[in-house]
């Protein structure tokens, strides 16, 4: 195994595209290693092999441990990597962006600094959402008013759906089994749409703060996208969990958000979503550049002039 330092960085025309990779893969108690382009998991049942290039997301639950060598692996390939808990959805992500452009960057943060853009892209989520009803015209506050209500029409009709008692959203961040059931799924279920999210603005080359719903965190545009899907996936799916069995609610949401999300091409219809929100106009199909690998400088009035190249006028510094 050659070392860090030896080995070449892997170009965006040798990636798996985001839209085409498995949703996210799950581990606990083993020690992930690497062995050529492959993740190994070892634990008592044996080694697994997973080709690296084609996670989407890698969620590391309790009892994992991860070398120096699987983590520089993992980040080359613009996997994201979550470490994750079965008492919470704290999560702390990592991966290189698969796209060598800023235009997706560029355009996220021109959307974003302008108030009449911010509110147009905030709108734009909440049709995405509900299809059914036109935001034109509506506020921030008229906004969030509207999903609360929406939101929570969604957790009584998948409860009586289904059949299981629901007495309201109760979420404890340091206590994940003081929730009765369909908490506990809705939860574990969030946990692994968040983990998607983040990957996915990662490897878009996005910028994971700046939200256009969400706000003051670190991962705001991350939340507002998992949302997105929350009331066609996330919450149906928890509730579908809760109600076959109250035993293992974490472990088996997550088996079964992977499958609807693999089901579904989540992946790819996420990609194409958070590109219609921050590059509408765009006529080329990939606002992002595509794998082109172009550094440019920037001129006074907004041109690109080419790198590499001395532009010292003669003046004396």
């Amino acid at each position: 195994m050659s070392t860090i330092g030896k080995r070449g960085a892997s170009t965006p025309r040798e990636l798996t595209r985001m839209g085409d990779r498995i949703s996210f893969i799950y581990l606990e108690r083993c020690i992930v290693h690497r062995e050529d382009n492959a993740i190994t998991a070892e634990d008592a049942d044996g080694i697994t092999h997973i080709p690296s290039a084609t996670i989407g997301t890698l969620m590391l639950g309790p009892g994992t441990n991860v070398t120096h060598q699987a983590m520089s692996l993992l980040g080359d390939t613009g996997a994201g990597v979550v470490w994750v808990g079965e008492h919470g959805v704290r999560f702390y992500s990592g991966g290189r962006s698969l796209t060598r452009s800023s235009a997706l960057a560029e355009a996220h943060a021109a959307r974003w600094s302008n108030r009449r853009t911010r509110l147009d892209v905030a709108r734009a989520m909440y049709r995405m959402r509900f299809p059914d009803e036109d935001p034109v015209g509506l506020g921030r506050q008229e906004l969030l008013g509207r999903e609360g209500r929406r939101v929570k029409d969604c957790y009584r009709k998948q409860a009586a759906r289904v059949g299981i008692p629901w007495t309201g959203r109760h979420y404890v961040p340091s206590d994940f089994d003081s929730g009765d059931p369909p908490n506990q799924a809705i939860t574990a279920a969030a946990q692994c749409m968040y983990g998607v999210a983040q990957t996915t603005v990662a490897a878009l080359g996005c910028i994971p703060a700046l939200g256009f719903i969400h706000s003051g965190h670190e991962l705001a545009f991350v939340l507002d996208i998992a949302d997105l899907y929350k009331t066609e996936i996330g919450i149906p799916t928890a509730f579908d969990v809760a109600a076959h069995s109250p035993e293992n609610v974490g472990s088996r949401t997550r088996r079964a958000i992977r499958d609807q999300i693999n089901e579904t091409g989540l992946l790819k219809r996420c990609v194409d979503d958070i590109k219609a929100l921050l590059a509408p106009d765009d006529q080329t199909g990939d606002p992002t550049g595509g794998d082109l690998d172009r550094v440019t400088l920037q001129g006074d009035h907004g041109e690109e002039l080419e790198s590499g190249h001395n532009y010292d006028d003669g003046a004396i510094w």
